[in-house]
């Protein structure tokens, strides 16, 4: 048996783009993480954290492995993507269907995919 302790994401700018993700989650940046560093750690509220590691090589293809993240603090999933979007983010797939289940797959700054879904308000109230 093995404990998940962190996801990494390789990053052009670790800093920034961690930051970015702090103001789209709501975590913390880990303490003492500052411009420039090579790792930066985005800590949630129990393992696994985000970890931002800086690498040589850009983004080349879709990622392997990708975030689902969900609406908290009553917003639905369509406002959380307006918000997303007003903080960089850009929509790269829209899977939302008419009867209101689905998801949209977004890019960050860097370019890495995520997808937004209905929050559980939204599930259960869809049944």
């Amino acid at each position: 048996m093995i404990e998940i302790h962190a996801v990494t994401i390789d990053a052009a700018d670790p800093y920034e783009i961690a930051t970015w993700w702090s103001k789209a989650t709501g975590l913390p940046l880990g303490e003492g993480d500052k411009p420039g560093d090579e790792e930066v750690m985005l800590r949630t509220k129990q393992d696994p954290f985000l970890l931002f590691i800086r690498v040589p090589e850009g983004k080349t293809g879709k990622n392997r492995i990708h975030l689902d993240v969900n609406g908290t603090e009553g917003r639905t999933r369509d406002q959380e993507v307006e918000r997303l979007i007003g903080l960089g983010a850009t929509v790269h797939d829209d899977r939302r269907q008419p009867d209101g289940s689905g998801w949209v797959v977004m890019l960050d700054p860097e370019g890495n995919e995520f997808c937004v879904c209905r929050s559980q308000a939204e599930r259960e109230a869809q049944g």
